[in-house]
């Protein structure tokens, strides 16, 4: 099938869960076109289940053989989806599909492609059987990317003695990016690593130039660290999203644009009410840090010490070929522009140089980046970076600081940005006073609190 050929609709063909080696084979294919197999491996041995968790296991599993399949939906996008694998009711095709609408959003927007008339699942009258609680163990599991966010949730619930193992996802256990398996062992926790293995028709395809961008991954990884909490034995899953992941980029004919879509908490609650009606009611799904602003998160991570010269943000440490990962921060992109921005009112001025090798603020060729990420330009980066009022206020606290003022981006920027000036004490201290939206249960709140 060549990439401008038409097709019809994209097929949920077939899901496989091999016990013994503890991978999960998920296929997909076009009406008369491409197919696929994608390969996630959990860790061994797989342990044997009764049979409440073994159903629970197989809706989890459904779960992720539906959010896994945008990866190879969006080469062509074509308006109708059906799931050949097992009947899909309606309120788990609604919920799909408004995950593949909205996280595409950013694709669709740079590839100039109209969704609205698209992702159109076929629905089933049979229900879903409903879910049932499982009484799991009382243990938390928490995904950990290698950045300063979760490290400073594995801290937090490390410290007040909470039962946490880390989840790490690479394309197999032993190749997972160092920035994580770093933080790891930094953190000497125990850690669930799991594999997960594009298929490689859907490279092929990239490659002859069929569509390609942003997907809602944060999405997919959720849905895989449900089935290892019902595998391995947890209640609790806890991410480390914090409140600007809800802002959107962009806001076009009063829809949202937002990179950061399956990471917001309009997301979190919408995966959390699936997973009570369609897994497993007393399986909990939170992020710990919504209430705060990444500068609240930057303040505490710079007491982490242990951390700081292993943390990674850059998407260059975690490209999909080894051989092309970065070994230190690339000093050049958005996220790189943001952690530094975030971190400096924070840190000593020499240290934070070290930790990322040059002073991104006094780099002319830097104004425009950040320039973006304080509001100076159409829209903000679309990256997982703070919101622009917020990188705004801390240009501005810089702009008032005796080490920084005198750095080139700095002082233009800081000119061009009256505005941060205005009632400034009053908002920035706003920036660390917990934010009332969020979906933390309150055991974890006191101690968010204390921590902070």
């Amino acid at each position: 099938m060549g990439v401008n050929s038409v097709t019809s609709s994209f097929i949920f063909e077939r899901y496989a869960f091999d016990s013994a080696t503890g991978v999960l084979h998920l296929h997909y294919r076009y009406d008369g076109g491409a197919h696929f197999e994608e390969r996630i491996t959990f860790p061994s041995p797989v342990p044997d289940l009764p049979s409440d968790r073994l159903a629970a296991l197989d809706r989890a599993f459904r779960l992720i053989f539906l959010l896994a399949g945008v990866s190879y939906y969006k080469a062509f996008v074509p308006r109708d989806l059906i799931c050949e694998a097992f009947p899909l009711d309606k309120a788990a095709a609604d919920f799909v599909a408004r995950v593949y609408r909205n996280g595409l959003g950013e694709f669709a927007w740079r590839n100039r492609i109209d969704l609205s008339d698209k992702i159109n699942f076929a629905v089933s009258d049979a229900p879903e059987s409903p879910s049932a609680p499982l009484s799991l163990p009382r243990r938390l599991l928490v995904p950990v990317g290698g950045g300063k966010d979760s490290i400073v949730s594995l801290e937090l619930l490390k410290q007040a003695g909470f039962p946490v193992t880390l989840y790490a996802q690479g394309k197999a256990a032993d190749d997972i990016a160092a920035p994580i398996q770093a933080t790891i062992a930094a953190s000497g926790l125990p850690a669930l690593k799991v594999g997960r293995v594009l298929s490689e028709a859907l490279l092929e395809l990239n490659k002859a130039g069929a569509l390609n961008g942003h997907v809602p991954i944060t999405a997919i990884l959720s849905s895989i660290t449900i089935a290892c909490a019902i595998l391995y034995g947890f209640d609790t899953i806890v991410l480390s999203n914090e409140r600007s992941a809800s802002a959107p980029n962009l806001i076009i004919g009063g829809t949202e644009i937002n990179h950061q879509y399956s990471k917001s908490l309009a997301f979190e609650a919408d995966l959390s009410a699936y997973i009570a009606a369609h897994i497993a009611p007393d399986l909990r799904y939170f992020s710990l840090l919504r209430p705060l602003t990444e500068a609240a998160i930057a303040r505490r991570f710079a007491k982490a010490e242990k951390y700081h010269a292993i943390f990674r943000s850059c998407n260059t440490a975690f490209r999909q070929d080894e051989k092309r990962r970065g070994t230190n921060w690339c000093c050049d992109c958005p996220k790189c522009r943001f952690v530094f921005l975030a971190l400096a009112p924070f840190m000593d001025k020499r240290h934070l140089i070290g930790i990322f090798g040059k002073n991104m603020l006094d780099d002319e060729t830097q104004k425009q980046g950040f320039a973006e990420l304080c509001g100076l330009a159409a829209h903000k980066p679309f990256e997982c970076v703070g919101e622009i009022e917020e990188s705004a206020l801390l240009l501005e606290k810089l702009r008032r600081s005796a080490a920084w003022q005198s750095d080139c981006v700095v002082q233009e920027l800081g000119d061009k940005l009256a505005a941060a000036s205005n009632d400034f004490d009053a908002r920035f201290s706003a920036l660390f006073v917990p934010h009332s939206e969020h979906r933390v249960p309150e055991e974890f709140l006191r101690l968010l609190h204390a921590y902070l």
